[in-house]
């Protein structure tokens, strides 16, 4: 690029990543929300972050806008065009992430004002860590950092885990009380709905690696 392209790109390239990096930040929020309306019981709050869910949407699809100029007005190449790509799909991700959170507060309005269930208590951990994980995806992209990325996909283990470990006591809930079955279905949802942001976490982490080294492949956490 010629100094000028160069910098017209750069300012350019610049504003979408600052869009990128406050859509995470509203997916993050939404996450933590989903798990406050869940353990409050907050049926305004889960229709907020319902409500909300379409301006994650639109942030999206504006980024996705935004990325397809660049590439037919600046014609980049190389590492330039790795980064911009990267972002089409972190956006994608989050975005479904989005989703995520939305679905699980629509089981808190389902569940309405049922008790929760002892094995309730792992699900706010499941959702902390799925926060967690997609906080150090959007600063590992920022700083460019490879390895980071992988330590971050290493964590969708321990989601894993936790899941696994849910849905089983869930199973024997269920069998040992038919009449909590209809409250132990809503967990099992909200525990895989957040059992997927993690696994959408490792996709962006996947994408950080290509960005910064140009390799592509599947982690597994």
């Amino acid at each position: 690029m010629t100094s000028n392209l160069r910098a017209t790109f750069d300012r350019e390239f610049e504003a979408v990543r600052q869009e990128l990096i406050q859509m995470g930040e509203m997916v993050g929020l939404a996450i933590e929300q989903s798990m406050q309306a869940l353990t409050e019981h907050d049926l305004a709050l889960a229709q907020q972050i319902i409500d909300h869910d379409q301006n994650i949407n639109r942030a999206r699809f504006h980024i996705e806008e935004a990325c397809l100029a660049l590439i037919a007005t600046q014609q980049p190449a190389a590492s330039d065009l790795r980064a911009i790509i990267a972002i089409m799909h972190m956006v994608v991700e989050m975005e479904r992430m989005g989703d995520h959170a939305a679905g699980i507060a629509k089981t808190v309005i389902l569940m309405e004002n049922e008790p929760m269930l002892k094995t309730f208590k792992k699900i706010p951990k499941m959702g902390e860590l799925s926060r967690k994980m997609l906080g150090e995806a959007i600063q590992a992209y920022v700083n460019r950092d490879e390895q980071w990325a992988r330590q971050i996909a290493a964590k969708d283990e321990k989601m894993d885990e936790l899941y696994h470990d849910v849905f089983h006591r869930l199973v024997r809930v269920m069998a040992k009380k038919p009449e909590v079955v209809t409250r132990a279905t809503y967990l099992m949802w909200t525990a895989h709905n957040l059992e997927r942001i993690a696994d959408r976490v490792t996709n962006i982490a996947e994408q950080i690696i290509f960005m910064t080294t140009g390799a592509m492949g599947e982690l597994q956490g």
